[in-house]
């Protein structure tokens, strides 16, 4: 019970702490990896957000929106399906992303500090691997719901 107590405690107080130096930004712990992707790739579509960061549809409606009413990005309708749309990042959020980008490296060295470098590589795969493991588990018990591919 300690990794599901220690990934717990690293989750929440990330969370804080990201927060925290987002904030001059406009943004937060759940809206950095979005702004992030659509300013790598504007006019990507809002649907394949969902395979990307393994989130409920609705939450990405509600980031997007979010996102959309503070100025750091725009929809466009899709014109080979009219029911998703292309998402494009604002002048404002282009003028920050860099910035929030460092914000997460320094957040991931904060995260790894302390750790010998094949150490920090060897966490990352197996936190990957541990992460697919239970994807995949839920993928299976949840037939029929919006997460299955």
């Amino acid at each position: 019970m300690k990794l599901l107590k220690w990934l717990s405690v690293t989750d929440r107080f990330y969370k804080i702490y990201l927060d925290k130096q987002l904030a001059p930004f406009g943004i937060n712990n759940s809206q950095y990896m979005f702004l992030i992707k659509i300013c790598r790739s504007p006019g990507i579509l809002q649907d394949s957000l969902m395979d990307m960061f393994y989130v409920h549809p609705s939450n990405i409606v509600r980031t997007v929106a979010a996102l959309e009413k503070q100025g750091m990005i725009m929809r466009s309708p899709n014109d080979k399906d009219k029911r998703t749309c292309k998402l494009y990042p604002t002048e404002r959020a282009l003028s920050v992303i860099d910035e929030v980008q460092t914000v997460c490296e320094k957040t991931e060295a904060l995260l790894l500090q302390g750790f010998r470098e094949s150490d920090k590589n060897l966490f990352i795969d197996l936190l990957i691997q541990a992460g697919e493991n239970i994807t995949a588990e839920l993928r299976i018990e949840r037939k029929g719901d919006e997460f299955n591919d």
